[in-house]
């Protein structure tokens, strides 16, 4: 739409004579976006971009649709006949559709402080359940994943179901997940060469991607494969993690320490050209004998498989062994790597975004914690910075993106529930006490900004924020997990962490505000449903209060080691225990001082007599 109407003179002509032509970048205002894609799905049924919309100059919207070509056909209208038409109507029926953008955004209005929720029905465990079964019923036992092309990889689903299956020890939860992490990684989704996942693809195989990388997938696929490592030990998951987060510091890091949004599809006017490889490239780059077994090694033929070139895959061919899978072929494709990053190069996305920057903070700790490479802590601690200096505002208010020295856009839900997040991950990753000092400040900030008092879950954007025509609250976890979702697991951590009898209360009311939400259509709400496993599986806390450095060193293996997502866990040293006395008064109670390492847990049935030692620690934690 952009080629065949934005950039065309006849449109612009036409709109700039008769409209105010205003393009939003739906990741710096992420609320209009929303606002006005629920304005489309009401009048039309569907949502998708080119989101198009004609508004009166009061933000009140008369008509919505998609894509549109620049003239029509007989069954669908073009953009010029409806700017024309409009035009008229506008000159000759101004009341009409005055009229008609006042009743639309009266009845989205009326929607959202009336709407009506079924009682919860079922039990917690049942919408698991039932999410499940949705799940398995949409899998694709071939290639993995789930309905027909295209297919996009989701991550918080399968999140979700890797911890089901944990949970519920369900091989058929474990099967779907394990067989679309290798469906994906043998596809050309997954960069073989550079490293990274492509948005999704395009046909059922994982074969043609839409090649635009998004921050947002990565980091979220990164923290979705260190948790299948963690659960499986398999060495491929760990390749994985290590390759994308080699491209994502390489490719998409600033210099100021921040991750950038995306990077296009496109290169020379062509989407993909960057990608692939003829078999005479290969060969020009690696020789002819190793050139030739790496062609048929990844799929590179004279036919192709994209455009008369070759993505690079393994679609249909064994796993490598567990034995070579680190190092197999990795001298020829960092050649091929450093031969492409030549040949041409990738228009970048260059805003750094607080929620997506979270979330990649989010991966690197959780990589650091079971992977234990320094370099994936140092870069999460300077994205961290990045934010702590250049997004937030007065009295530290968040701010949505940064670029070019400038922030701008006052904060969401998400950037302040995936922000804290980012901080929990990151204590559990250092033990350091400073960020649950942090998220403590940012969950009552969010809390002040977001939380509906009245009816419960949180709007999505604050209260000190631009007025828009409706305040909604959003629940969906599309392509990232929803502010609500976020939320929902934020305050369920905090509570725990803090025993904080506000964050307590907010908690429980927010976990019956999703329910509602949640309960018609479970499948489509699975980071909400993390959430909620937080409380309904164990939910242990374990307090350890660490005698010796060694003893602290061991405790960080048996957290490399185990998998126990629903578990939140405080390690009290003396060097840290007046910071965490801070954020959880209640540690006082607790003995300073010990003669060897001792452990605390509480769980649903009460507080246990403390065990002592390293070793019960880890049966403990191996069982929880």
């Amino acid at each position: 739409m952009e080629k065949e109407s934005f950039e065309d003179e006849e449109v612009a002509r036409l709109l700039n004579d008769h409209y105010i032509a205003i393009k939003v970048d739906k990741e710096e205002r992420p609320d209009i976006d929303t606002i006005y894609m629920t304005v489309c799905q009401s009048i039309t049924g569907h949502g998708g971009w080119p989101l198009t919309i004609l508004m009166t100059a009061k933000q009140k919207p008369f008509y919505a649709g998609t894509y549109l070509p620049k003239h029509g056909t007989r069954n669908y209208i073009g953009l010029m006949e409806l700017l024309q038409s409009v035009v008229k109507m506008w000159h000759e029926e101004r009341e009409r559709l005055t009229k008609s953008s006042e009743d639309i955004t009266r009845l989205l209005q009326k929607e959202l402080s009336t709407a009506k929720h079924k009682e919860k029905e079922q039990s917690v465990e049942q919408l698991f359940d039932q999410a499940f079964a949705a799940f398995w019923q949409q899998f694709d036992k071939r290639y993995g994943g789930f309905g027909e092309a295209p297919k996009f990889p989701t991550p918080h689903n399968l999140i979700f179901l890797l911890r089901y299956a944990v949970e519920n020890q369900k091989d058929e939860a474990l099967h779907m997940v394990e067989k679309t992490l290798e469906g994906m990684y043998q596809g050309g989704i997954y960069d073989h060469i550079g490293g990274g996942f492509s948005r999704y693809s395009t046909d059922e195989k994982w074969l043609v991607p839409h090649f635009e990388k998004m921050l947002y997938d990565n980091a979220l696929l990164v923290l979705l494969y260190t948790e299948a490592y963690q659960v499986t030990k398999k060495p491929l998951y760990e390749k994985v993690v290590k390759e994308t987060l080699q491209y994502c510091m390489a490719e998409m890091n600033s210099n100021e320490g921040g991750f950038y949004c995306a990077q296009d599809a496109d290169s020379e006017g062509e989407e993909g050209k960057y990608y692939v490889f003829t078999p005479q490239e290969v060969i020009d780059v690696l020789g002819e004998e190793e050139g030739r077994r790496f062609n048929q090694y990844y799929g590179i033929t004279d036919l192709g498989n994209f455009e008369n070139r070759s993505i690079p895959n393994r679609i249909g061919k064994e796993l490598p062994s567990e034995k070579d899978v680190m190092h197999l072929w990795k001298k020829e494709r960092e050649k091929l790597y450093r031969y492409r990053l030549s040949r041409m190069s990738l228009h970048k996305d260059d805003k750094i975004l607080t929620s997506w920057n979270s979330l990649m903070i989010m991966a690197l700790a959780k990589a650091f914690q079971v992977f234990g490479t320094d370099e994936y802590l140092h870069t999460a601690k300077c994205a961290y910075a990045l934010i702590n200096e250049q997004l937030r505002g007065e009295k530290e208010r968040l701010y949505v993106r940064y670029r070019e020295g400038q922030r701008f856009g006052l904060g969401n839900l998400e950037d302040y529930a995936f922000l804290i997040m980012a901080q929990i991950t990151l204590y559990e990753a250092t033990a350091d006490p400073v960020y649950l000092i942090k998220a403590v400040r940012d969950t009552e900030e969010m809390i002040h900004l977001f939380w509906d008092e009245e009816n419960g879950g949180f709007y999505f954007y604050g209260h000190d924020a631009e007025h828009l025509i409706i305040r909604p609250k959003e629940v969906y976890d599309g392509a990232i997990p929803s502010g609500n979702s976020a939320a929902t697991f934020v305050l369920c951590r905090m509570a725990k962490i803090t025993r904080n009898d506000r964050f307590i209360q907010i908690a429980k009311r927010q976990q019956e505000y999703i329910l509602q939400e949640i309960s018609s259509y479970p499948s489509a709400y699975t980071f909400s449903l993390c959430a909620l496993m937080e409380n309904i599986y164990g939910g242990k806390e374990i307090i350890c209060i660490v005698k010796e450095q060694v003893d602290h060193k061991e405790v960080r293996q048996i957290l490399q080691e185990c998998y126990a997502p629903s578990t939140m866990i405080l390690l009290v040293e003396e060097d840290t225990r007046e910071g965490l006395e801070l954020v959880a008064p209640y540690l006082a109670e607790y003995p300073k001082i010990v003669a060897e390492s001792t452990t605390y847990i509480c769980d649903s049935n009460g507080c246990h007599p403390p065990i002592y030692g390293m070793e019960e620690l880890r049966k403990i934690l191996f069982f929880v």
